[in-house]
């Protein structure tokens, strides 16, 4: 190894040149992706079209919050919207978007008040939308977290079972959390808390109505967004 010169030409001694090298280990720059996040919208029959627009206003207005929007951009996230329903009634409303400024972030908060509705009358298939939204992750392996934010007003009735799907993904790494829309069911944040969230932090939000959607989202963005979140205990959640 050739010695670094220093400013008179001369090599540098010995003892600077390695420590140069092992500070420089420090210096080089972070991952660039903090958090790849899918959002996961319920689009089954229980859901009327106010119900359907109340969702997708309530993810953009969270998107646009200054906390959650700021994070994103320092984050250089990637973020999609994924719409599912019944079995196979999966698909992507919003691609992947690079979070690399704000103007990024407004686009994409723009093209989620704009996405039509894909399904509109099928039955409740969470472990379904749960493995296609893993599957999204293959797309942006560069990104240091993976994280599936899913809301609904219903426990799943057809297809794979959430809970054998959340044992598959486990390895993986993903962290799954909710945002439980109350009233057609009784104790359903209790079922989405044992058959749906996984991993480190996962936790689960209630909403009382599709009113309190918007505001329960932007919740939610906050502590998926942040890293407030790695500080939680594996299993910790939050009934809010």
């Amino acid at each position: 190894m050739t010695p670094l010169p220093g400013k008179s030409g001369l090599p540098l001694p010995c003892g600077i040149l390695l420590a140069v090298i092992w500070l420089s280990q420090f210096c080089m720059p972070a991952q660039a992706c903090e958090v790849a996040l899918v959002l996961a919208v319920d689009v089954s029959g229980s859901v009327d079209g106010h119900e359907y627009r109340t969702q997708m206003q309530g993810l953009a207005d969270g998107l646009r919050d200054g906390t959650v929007s700021e994070a994103l951009v320092v984050g250089e996230a990637a973020v999609t919207v994924i719409q599912w329903s019944g079995s196979t009634r999966q698909g992507v409303a919003v691609p992947w978007t690079r979070i690399t400024g704000f103007e990024a972030l407004e686009d994409f908060a723009a093209e989620v008040e704009r996405a039509p509705r894909l399904w509109n009358r099928f039955m409740t298939a969470i472990g379904e939308a749960l493995l296609f939204s893993a599957d999204r992750f293959s797309q942006v392996e560069d990104c240091r977290r993976k994280v599936i934010d899913i809301s609904g007003d219903g426990s799943s009735n057809v297809g794979v079972s959430p809970l054998q799907v959340r044992d598959e993904m486990l390895p993986a790494g993903i962290v799954v959390n909710a945002l439980v829309i109350e009233g057609a069911e009784p104790m359903l944040k209790e079922y989405f808390h044992e058959n749906v969230i996984l991993g480190e932090g996962s936790f689960v939000i209630a909403a009382n109505s599709y009113a309190e959607y918007p505001d329960r989202m932007r919740r939610k963005l906050m502590r998926e967004v942040t890293k407030q979140l790695s500080s939680l205990r594996p299993g910790d959640y939050a009934w809010n």
